[in-house]
């Protein structure tokens, strides 16, 4: 059953109401604070014997006595006159055990439990706890009474599955506390677990939840404390996709992008990156997608068994659900909110991955927001502050070495719709500004049916130089230089494929030709993955390195062909040996033998040197 949360009396009162913008005015001597979270009682004849329904709002701009605050659902019966309470905090989520396989929208509402009470058709104005109240939760301390604590200490610990959960002091304590009393045991979310004191004699009990809003990175709190640092993303996310892994890596640790037009597969990578990457905690914020894209994977997680470890992928992932049908300001918060989940779980030693989906439709809602406002508008009416919001959320990204020493990364992969599939929009271009991966999906290679539909000639990576070690270290010193010859194969080839839309084959080389072919196979064989076949959907590491090695020793031979039409069947049966190869499973007789074939080939085709 939900439980309902108390709120202290009104304070306030609605003066104008402009769509989801309400404009308030303090009662008596109650100062409004930007940020702070209100709520707004809706009154009159209509509401007579129903429920109160409380509006959360959340203020935007103070005006002298009065405010605006946006509200993060309808307004409709909400007057002049009507009633708001002040809560005294700013927008916030509750941290703690119970987060994982739980299914939020932007506020950190627990959907399926809202639903249960409800039905599906969700009501407005209802106020839940985030985690379950009524769960209990096995303690184990980790201090004692007597030792001193600061903000971000390991208090204990409880079992959240496979995980261990870190109980942590909270982030916003200052200065220094001393553990009066520690408890052992099992406790819900809302019973004292400990109590501090400090040396003016202040006491504070705490229970397994604390607090932290949504609009300010946890990091920068502990950082000023000296209990955490900030470390440079020196490993790659391993996706075991091989065209990111191989030619686009991103960073453990690190920011990403994914833009591309309507049905160009950006639902489909997203979803095998989060299920094939090497982290711990994957957290989707679905923060404007379709409804029928959330639900697909809301039903699909939950069944699918995670490929790194027991259980379902369900049990190791939080889903943030704000569709495009939701309340727009409800979608601007749902960002922020997964970024904080992430963060928490970031900050006890764990590899977090954040896919938000989609940050165009994020950035739409604010664009209404501040339209409303009668803010200055910059290009396309987006808010003049667009550029430095999307820096703000890709840059809270990052690896920490936490309080106890170990060290935690949150890597944040970021989709956007840009309208026609227009690059050149601002959403898409601030983007670029920030990541320092770029993965365009092209429209014409969805088309031909090429997946994943990431265009090599459009798409980048700065992380390469940053990785070098890691990669002269686990795979080769000359892998690098490798991958940028490949790039200039692809390159190269382009270039012929379009002077033969002009010329035809005729009017090119056969030694061009030769060229255009390794490009094409290169494309077909390396750079296209089936996510559909059990075993080419998730090429790990080692597996990468096996198959590109022998097409990088094709892009590099000489071949004497006397003919064109020599060239084609060659190519031709050689790109069917290796997508064969890219079916056989890892150690099979089947694979052994395609590789015995594709060596054949080879050695057949290649023109002896001298």
């Amino acid at each position: 059953m939900t439980t309902h949360v108390q709120l202290p009396e009104p304070t306030a009162e609605v003066i104008a109401v402009q769509d989801d913008l309400v404009t308030i005015a303090p009662l008596g001597d109650h100062p409004l604070i930007k940020n702070e979270v209100v709520y707004i009682i809706p009154h009159g004849p209509e509401r007579e014997g129903k429920p109160a329904e409380y509006l959360k709002a959340e203020v935007l701009r103070v005006r002298g006595k009065s405010a605006e605050a946006q509200v993060f659902e309808s307004t409709t019966g909400v007057r002049v006159g009507d009633q708001v309470v002040q809560s005294g905090e700013m927008l916030s989520v509750a941290l703690g055990p119970g987060l994982l396989s739980t299914v939020f929208d932007g506020l950190q509402n627990p959907l399926a439990e809202i639903a249960s009470e409800h039905g599906f058709f969700l009501p407005r104005g209802v106020l839940t706890n985030a985690l379950d109240a009524t769960r209990k939760w096995a303690f184990t301390p980790k201090v004692k009474s007597g030792d001193a604590i600061t903000a971000g200490d390991i208090l204990g610990t409880v079992p959240e599955g496979r995980f261990e959960h870190k109980i942590m002091a909270p982030f916003t304590l200052t200065g220094a506390w001393t553990v009066e009393r520690i408890r052992e045991g099992s406790f819900t979310t809302q019973e004292i677990v400990a109590t501090l004191t400090n040396k003016n004699g202040q006491t504070r009990d705490l229970t397994l939840v604390q607090h932290w809003p949504v609009r300010r990175a946890i990091p920068d709190r502990l950082v000023s404390l000296g209990k955490s640092e900030r470390l440079y993303p020196s490993e790659p996310l391993i996706t075991t996709i091989r065209l990111i892994d191989t030619f686009f890596p991103i960073a453990r640790g690190g920011m990403g992008c994914i833009p591309g037009p309507f049905g160009a597969g950006k639902t489909v990578l997203q979803s095998l990156i989060s299920r094939f990457s090497a982290v711990n905690i994957v957290i989707v914020v679905a923060c404007g997608e379709r409804a029928g894209e959330v639900v697909e994977t809301i039903t699909e997680f939950p069944h699918q068994p995670d490929p790194s470890g027991d259980g379902t992928l369900m049990d190791r992932t939080v889903i943030v659900c704000n569709t495009s049908s939701m309340p727009v300001a409800a979608r601007e918060a749902s960002i922020y909110t997964g970024l904080t989940l992430g963060e928490y779980y970031r900050q006890m030693g764990y590899d977090v991955l954040l896919i938000a989906d989609s940050t165009s439709r994020w950035a739409q809602a604010m664009r209404e927001t501040s339209g409303r406002l009668e803010e200055i508008p910059g290009e396309e009416a987006f808010p003049a502050y667009l550029d430095s919001s999307i820096k703000g959320v890709y840059e809270r990204a990052g690896v920490i070495r936490t309080a106890d020493g170990d060290t935690g990364s949150l890597t944040m992969i970021g989709t956007v719709s840009p309208a026609g599939g227009n690059f050149e929009e601002p959403v898409t271009q601030s983007t670029l500004g920030t990541v320092k991966t770029f993965l365009g999906l092209s429209a014409d290679r969805a088309y031909k049916r090429f997946y994943p539909a990431v265009d090599p000639l459009l798409s980048w990576s700065r992380y390469p130089i940053q990785l070098e070690n890691w990669f002269r270290d686990n795979i080769g010193a000359d892998w690098a230089s490798r991958v940028e010859e490949m790039i200039e194969l692809l390159q190269r080839g382009d270039e012929i494929s379009r002077m033969m839309q002009v010329t035809g084959e005729e009017g090119i080389s056969t030694e061009d030709f030769v060229l255009q072919q390794k490009a094409l196979f290169l494309d077909m064989v390396y750079l296209q993955q089936d996510a559909f076949d059990g075993v080419d959907i998730s090429a790990p590491l080692a597996r990468q390195q096996e198959t590109f090695d022998i097409v990088y020793r094709v892009a590099k031979h000489d071949f004497g062909f006397d003919s064109k039409d020599a060239v084609r069947s060659f190519f031709t049966e050689l790109t069917s040996l290796f997508k064969n190869l890219n079916y056989a499973a890892e150690g099979s007789q089947e694979r052994n033998n395609l590789k015995d074939k594709i060596e054949s080939t080879l050695s057949s085709a290649l023109r002896t040197s001298g």
